[in-house]
């Protein structure tokens, strides 16, 4: 499922379409969604890399962790560092995010640099400017890309930080912004739900084309010793997908955390799992109780072979029942355990049934 979401992102938007988009949300009981995020773009970044993706290259905005940090989660990965400045940038948001550092360089208070020339990284030195973070994602998109119709993705950890510096209408204003670009073609981002209320969530959840929830494991074991141990090293992972037509896919997987590395496997219907209906309860009934299967399979219908042994009686519409001969008529009642459809005209005055072509008559 996780890697099902990682070929959508890859595959990501037709053109005239908004972007594709993804919402992760974690929460304090099972605080894995750094780990599903770094998963996730470990996996587009591999895409890119090896040109396997809609994507040109990909946008790195981080506001919880150093730059370095993907330094070194892609050389874990196996992707090669070097090469990261054809398809990936990223846009500092943490080392000075409110720009006290620049200013302190400035006056020769300091003389270390901001950051390390690891990767290819610029500093925003106001996140509560959004407007120029905006045109700062763009242009250094447009620099992996150019300005032709080639498109380029954006990663964001996580809007929570965000959320501290400005207001939720003006991050969802970024994030349609975003969406809305002819040149984004995937985005997705980390949201740590339980710091936020719900019309938050709502509103980022509703933007989103997908939304993966880190939930903590379901068990039978009531031991809280047993649920704690179990829930800071494994989880479930649900994930719903808004297809094109409508229709919403959701998927459940339960995934464990080995030498921080994340691994996810299937989960066993009926293993730590409820199950809920999809369908909406409503006042009457949407289903058939036995009897009435029974009753619906033992009505006749009138142009089906009955297989009785006898010729077979099909009404065509030209004779009415007292027309037909006493030995043709159909034994009414036969089997009382069957039902069948009997049709009468109302009159024998009413036309017919008929096969002939009704424009017969018309001088074509």
């Amino acid at each position: 499922m996780a890697d099902a979401i990682c070929r959508v992102l890859r595959d990501g938007a037709l053109e005239g379409e908004h972007a594709t988009s993804l919402t992760i949300n974690d929460s304090v009981d099972s605080p894995f969604g750094p780990t599903v995020f770094d998963y996730i773009f470990t996996h587009l970044s591999s895409f890119i890399s090896n040109a396997k993706s809609h994507s040109r290259g990909i946008v790195l905005v981080t506001f919880s962790r150093s730059p370095l940090f993907a330094a070194e989660l892609l050389k874990t990965r196996g992707i090669d560092v070097a090469t990261s400045h054809e398809w990936l940038r990223v846009l500092d948001c943490y080392t000075d995010l409110l720009g006290w550092k620049q200013r302190l360089k400035d006056h020769g208070a300091i003389n270390t640099p901001l950051t390390e020339a690891k990767l290819n990284v610029n500093i925003c030195q106001d996140v509560r400017n959004l407007d120029d973070l905006f045109s700062q994602i763009l242009t250094l998109g447009k620099e992996l890309v150019g300005d032709g119709k080639n498109r380029f993705s954006v990663a964001i950890a996580s809007l929570s930080e965000m959320i501290r510096h400005t207001s939720v209408s003006s991050v969802a204003c970024l994030l349609s912004n975003l969406r809305s670009h002819g040149q984004v073609s995937s985005i997705f981002w980390l949201l740590h739900s339980d710091l936020h209320d719900i019309k938050a969530s709502a509103a980022f959840e509703y933007m989103s084309s997908m939304v993966a929830n880190v939930k903590p494991l379901t068990t039978e074991n009531t031991d809280k010793f047993y649920l704690l141990e179990q829930n800071y090293k494994r989880g479930e992972f649900h994930a719903s997908l808004k297809r094109r037509n409508g229709r919403v896919r959701i998927m459940r997987e339960e995934f464990s955390i080995e030498n921080s590395m994340i691994k996810f496997t299937s989960m066993v219907p009926g293993e730590n799992v409820v199950a809920h209906t999809l369908v909406p309860k409503v006042q009457f009934n949407l289903q058939l109780s036995d009897k009435e299967k029974s009753d619906r399979a033992k009505v006749v219908l009138p142009f089906e072979h009955q297989e009785t042994g006898k010729s077979v009686q099909i009404y065509d519409g030209r004779k009415s029942e007292l027309n037909v001969a006493p030995d043709e008529k159909v034994k009414k009642h036969e089997d009382s355990g069957r039902g069948e459809i009997i049709y009468f005209r109302d009159s024998d005055d009413e036309m017919p049934d008929s096969d002939e072509d009704p424009d017969d008559d018309l001088d074509i």
